[in-house]
């Protein structure tokens, strides 16, 4: 007699193309929701509100519109918008529209209201609104090979990279991460010189300066108006006799005598080779500047080694900001490499052996959730 044994099926369902549509669907909805509240965002911050709520305590809408210059009827809109997507508090949300009082929680106000702050967020809708303003630009250059620079697209987009940052470079660089690198730390508290190439608006500058009280920071960016921003940002601070800001690539500053040859005790270029036309040019200049104990510290995008679908939000963060900002700026100067936000590892190896350093190092000690630290040794 045969007998036949009968097994637990274990196949695994797969997905139907139904469920792989809702998926997309919602998937795609979130990202609208998103946008919408992206342009919320800018407003609060733009409109001075957050900042209002943070400073001046709860208020109705006629409150915040008396307190701001604003207009009562929108201001009343965005406090509700805020309320249901659970940004702010309301007291009463039964009560007559007017009179519902709306609070920023003490918790949001890092992330909202605080310039400061290195979890502040505020600033990255400035970043993509200004990108949105010039679509039609944009378009035209994806269609061409051309490019979209970051003086095309204005204040927002220069304030918004360099305030993204503001935290980390001007509080978290000198107190939590220059000093693990001990003969880095040790030559800027005896008074040593810093090269900050591409410095923007100059917040790592402000930060090293004044983490650093002896130390002297010469900075260096092709866009004239972020060199007008490091220089009133180093009056603000206080440390503007150390200061000298440059309207200059490095490699010019080395031939006109601007910037020392082999003077430099740090040559540091914080998120901001990967926009660069000539990567390779930079880093040989940069190389021609650090002395011959000195180091050359960069620090860029933490992205993954290679490239793979469905990546983590960290890598999709990334090649957004490569789609609309990055990768456009780059591009916009003839012969440009194009690198983009996207710059793994492998590729700042490929541009330092072609400027003539010798290795490499990630510097893991110096962990950030966001960037990749790296030494390039000559």
């Amino acid at each position: 007699m045969t007998t036949t044994e009968t097994r637990p099926d274990t196949t695994v369902p797969t997905e139907t193309d139904d469920e792989r549509t809702t998926a997309c669907v919602e998937k795609v909805f979130g990202w609208i929701l998103g946008a919408e509240n992206i342009t919320a965002l800018y407003l609060g911050d733009r409109l001075g509100w957050y900042r209002s709520l943070a400073a001046d305590g709860p208020a109705t809408a006629p409150e915040l519109a008396a307190r701001t210059g604003t207009a009562a009827r929108y201001a009343r809109e965005w406090l509700e918008q805020q309320a249901v997507c659970g940004l702010l508090t309301v007291d009463d949300p039964g009560a007559e529209p007017d009179a519902r009082r709306f609070t920023l929680p003490a918790a949001h106000v890092p992330v909202l209201a605080d310039p400061d702050s290195e979890v502040n967020l505020a600033a990255m809708p400035r970043l993509l609104t200004a990108t949105q303003r010039h679509i039609d630009d944009l378009l035209e250059a994806y269609r061409t090979g051309g490019g979209v620079s970051w003086e095309q697209l204005g204040t927002d987009a220069r304030e918004g990279q360099g305030d993204q940052n503001r935290g980390l470079l001007r509080k978290a660089l000198t107190r939590d991460y220059l000093p693990l690198l001990p003969d880095v730390d040790r030559a800027l508290r005896a008074g040593g010189r810093v090269a900050d190439v591409g410095c923007g608006v100059g917040w790592s500058t402000v930060g090293i300066a004044g983490g650093y009280p002896t130390a002297r920071v010469d900075a260096f960016d092709v866009d004239e108006a972020s060199i007008d921003a490091v220089r009133a940002n180093a009056r603000a601070y206080g440390v503007a006799d150390r200061v000298a800001a440059h309207h200059a690539d490095m490699a010019t500053a080395i031939d006109r005598g601007i910037a020392d040859e082999g003077g430099y005790d740090l040559v540091c270029a914080f998120e901001c080779v990967h926009d660069m036309p000539d990567p390779v040019g930079v880093l040989g200049a940069m190389r021609r500047a650090v002395a011959e104990d000195g180091t050359v510290l960069i620090m860029d995008e933490k992205v993954a080694d290679t490239f793979a679908p469905n990546g983590d939000e960290a890598e999709q963060l990334f090649y957004g900001f490569s789609l609309l900002c990055c990768l456009p700026d780059g591009l916009s100067t003839p012969g440009s490499v194009g690198t983009g936000t996207v710059m793994r590892r492998s590729t700042l190896e490929e541009y330092a052996r072609a400027a003539g350093f010798a290795a490499v190092e990630v510097l893991d000690e110096l962990d950030n959730d966001m960037f990749r630290f790296y030494r390039l040794r000559p």
